[in-house]
C-alpha cells in the first residue's frame, strides 16, 4: 500500500512549491492528496493558476498520513497559518515524530508552532525570525529530525527528491532523478 501525503494549500501558495514535489511524490509511488485549508476545493495561487484540491482539511485522518508538506508563497504561507486546525495536525503530527515538509516561507508556520524548537531549518530570506528556536542554516534544503525544509521555489526539485531520499532510500530518489533527467 502507497504512503499517503498530503499537500496543503490555500489561497496564495506558490505554484512550483506543491506541484513539484505532487509530481515528484507520485512518480515515487506515494499516495498524493491536495488539501484545502477551507471548506471549498477550490484554491487560487500565486500567479492566477487555479487548482481543485482533492479533499478539504476537514475530511482527512492525518493518523493515515506519512508526510504533511506545507508549500510557501504568499499570502499563501499566512494563509496557512491562520487555520487552527491546520496548526493543531501539525502539532499533533510532529508529537508522534511523523514527517513534516516545509518551503519557501512555509517553515515560518512551523517555526511559530514550536515545532522547530532544537531542529535546523532553512527558509524565504526574511522569515529566519519566525523560525523559533531553530539554527537556521543558508541551504536550499535542510533535514533536521523529523522536519524537511526548503528555502524557496528553485529549491522545490531538491526538496522534493530530499523528501523521498528520507522517506524511501538515497537510492530511490537518484533512479528517480535519473529517470527524470534531474
Amino acid at each position: 500500500m502507497a504512503s499517503k501525503v498530503y499537500i496543503f494549500l490555500a489561497d496564495g501558495f506558490e505554484e512550483m512549491e506543491a506541484l513539484v514535489p505532487f509530481d515528484v511524490l507520485k512518480r515515487a509511488g506515494f499516495e498524493v492528496e491536495t488539501v484545502s485549508i477551507t471548506n471549498n476545493l477550490n484554491v487560487i495561487a500565486t500567479h492566477d493558476l487555479r487548482v481543485s484540491c482533492d479533499t478539504t482539511i476537514d475530511k482527512i485522518d492525518i493518523e493515515s498520513a506519512e508526510l504533511l508538506i506545507l508549500p510557501g508563497g504568499m499570502p499563501g504561507a499566512s494563509n496557512l497559518a491562520s487555520s487552527n486546525t491546520l496548526a493543531e495536525m501539525l502539532k499533533k503530527h510532529n508529537e508522534k515524530g511523523k514527517w513534516l515538509a516545509a518551503i519557501c516561507a512555509a517553515p515560518y508556520v512551523l517555526g511559530e508552532l514550536g515545532i522547530l524548537q532544537g531542529k535546523k531549518a532553512t527558509c524565504f530570506p526574511g522569515y529566519e525570525k519566525h523560525l523559533i528556536g531553530a539554527e537556521h542554516l543558508n541551504q536550499s534544503v535542510v533535514v533536521s529530525q523529523n522536519v524537511i525544509t526548503g528555502n524557496g521555489a528553485g529549491a522545490a526539485v531538491t526538496f522534493a527528491f530530499s523528501i523521498v531520499e528520507q522517506l524511501r532510500s538515497k537510492r530511490v530518489a537518484d533512479f528517480l532523478a535519473e529517470k527524470m533527467m534531474f
